[in-house]
């Protein structure tokens, strides 16, 4: 009998001693899992994907379970019971036949669920089975607008047009309301620079220490900026209504701010800035630390990308008023008060140029900004004894591309494919083959030179664009890295008044080449300079010119 409580006793003090030294979760763990439990559930758990469930009620009713947590044996008791609460799971037969598909597979990753810091095996298999027996038919928040093409749109997301910023489990559900729609839709989460687990973690202490309103959307905009999609910009109610601006332009090169032309003609005689001066400072504060303090904030695919945007956040301001700027002009730091307009005073008439034009002997040029659809046949009537046409595509063009490549491409080619998100399985994407362009019925096709011009500006249908035209049989690409973001755009309303987007579907040549982040295929690269800014100087048009004449 001794021998028994002696023993009893040892197993109890055995099992306090485990429990005392089991590892505590940090605050920051808690909540990423959860993050990740609930945006599972809300896809995947066939009660909830029908909508049986007010969602991000239960997730502010589960948090403060989660906050008492001490250990993974609370944690994934917590969670196993509500799992329980949500209902049945049907076995779901379509399931398995599903699996099998060729799927292109790198955004998917449930590999969370064996995570044993922080879930008991238990759990593990519970979450394993929910994917085994996932949701299939129409989901309850998401479906697909467009069938032929496969993006993602929202819905019954609610808007809470009062938000309670000041709540913090508040903040945490619109950041984990878009983490996990990133994590299940968004075709290229495997490109990201820090991976998308990381994100979380990185976001989530951003979000806890948020003492404004606007260091809230900081928060969540920085989390935006973290896909690295050009498409992913980011607006919310604390942004201003109104800019104001200078009357020039800028462009970045080499991290040097430099000005680069003016809106317009009639302001460029009073501004006392020259084209090509390098900006050094706005207000005595340096440039170099006001790009410094916005590169987080700024959404972009690739750098070229973010300069585009960012030197728009410090150049303007919210005031209209003027602004001390000091600038070097050769060898001269000069400083001056420079005017600040609204953005009416520096629109500009449309000029009456036309969108295409013969140039330098016998050259066909075109504005594809400006070109029209209707006026495609014309033009190439007119340009159809040239010994090139160069298309400028630094811009964003209007749907021509198709009507243009009858003229160019002697067949039928493949120009793209796609991946679109499986909704019966996210996390996964389908392939699917793109359309074709060119003509079997055009039996004189343009014969001669072809010439794309593309940079940073080119974008999206301008990127889609080049690509349908680079099928032609004697093209030639000149630029520099375009913006990297292609697809059909995703818009997103969070809640609040937060609004941004996503790439939907994925892009790629025939052959399987990314063009998101990279940019579609630049044959001859041609990047701008200082000098030739100064000089008012196009040298991607002048290389292209000085290409054709070459094969002439």
């Amino acid at each position: 009998m001794v021998n028994k409580i002696v023993f009893l006793f040892g197993l109890l003090l055995t099992q306090s001693v485990c429990l005392a030294h089991a590892p505590q979760l940090n605050e920051t763990q808690k909540l990423a899992s959860t993050a990740k439990i609930w945006g599972f559930l809300k896809y995947y758990h066939p009660q909830v994907a029908k909508g049986k469930f007010n969602w991000d009620e239960q997730l502010l009713e589960v948090l403060p379970k989660v906050e008492q947590a001490q250990n993974k044996e609370d944690l994934s008791k917590i969670y196993l019971d509500w799992i329980e609460d949500l209902g049945e799971i049907p076995i779901c037969k379509k399931c398995a036949k599903n699996s099998d598909q060729d799927y292109f597979d790198k955004n998917f990753d449930l590999s969370w669920f064996d995570d044993g810091e922080v879930f008991t095996p238990e759990l593990s298999d519970k979450l394993k089975f929910i994917e085994q027996n996932r949701f299939q038919g129409k989901n309850h928040y998401v479906y697909s607008q467009y069938k032929q093409v496969g993006n993602i749109t929202l819905k019954n997301e609610p808007e809470y047009k009062d938000l309670d910023w000041t709540n913090p489990n508040m903040r945490l559900l619109i950041a984990f309301k878009y983490w996990n729609i990133v994590e299940y839709f968004f075709p290229y989460k495997y490109q990201t620079d820090q991976p998308w687990d990381e994100v979380l973690l990185t976001t989530i202490p951003q979000l806890q220490s948020s003492s404004t309103e606007k260091e809230f959307h900081e928060a969540i905009q920085k989390l935006v900026v973290r896909i690295d999609d050009s498409h992913g910009w980011f607006r919310a109610p604390t942004d201003p209504k109104t800019y104001f601006w200078p009357a020039f332009k800028t462009e970045i090169f080499n991290d040097k701010l430099v000005v680069s032309g003016f809106y317009k003609d009639s302001l460029k005689f009073n501004c006392p800035l020259k084209k090509g001066d390098v900006i050094l400072a706005f207000d005595e504060i340096p440039v170099q630390e006001l790009m410094e303090d916005n590169k987080s904030l700024v959404w972009g695919s690739n750098e070229a990308a973010k300069n585009r945007t960012l030197k728009y956040r410090f150049v303007r301001s919210t005031k209209k008023s003027s602004r001390k700027v000091k600038v070097l002009r050769g060898n001269q730091i000069k400083e001056a008060k420079v005017e600040y307009f609204d953005v009416d005073a520096l629109r500009s008439k449309p000029n009456d140029l036309r969108s295409w034009e013969i140039i330098h002997d016998s050259i066909g040029y075109v504005n594809m900004g400006k070109l029209e659809r209707k006026d495609v046949k014309d033009m190439m009537e007119n340009f159809k004894d040239t010994k090139a046409i160069i298309f400028d595509i630094r811009n964003y063009p209007k749907g021509t591309m198709y009507y243009i490549a009858h003229y160019l491409v002697p067949e039928r080619r493949d120009f793209f494919k796609v991946t679109y998100p499986d909704l019966d399985y996210p996390g996964k994407f389908k392939w699917r083959d793109g359309m074709q362009c060119g003509s079997f019925k055009n039996k004189e096709n343009y014969s001669g030179k072809v010439v794309l011009l593309v940079n940073e500006i080119t974008q999206s249908h301008a990127e889609f664009t080049t690509m349908a035209l680079q099928t032609a049989d004697n093209v030639v690409t000149v630029g520099s890295q375009t913006a990297g973001a292609d697809g059909n755009v995703s818009r997103l309303e969070l809640g609040g008044g937060i609004k941004t987007s996503i790439s939907g579907i994925g892009i790629f040549y025939p052959d399987g080449t990314e063009t998101q982040r990279k940019g579609v295929k630049v044959d001859v690269e041609v990047r701008p300079t200082i000098q030739g800014l100064k000089e008012g100087r196009d040298e991607v048009l002048e290389k292209a010119l000085e290409l054709v004449n070459k094969d002439s």
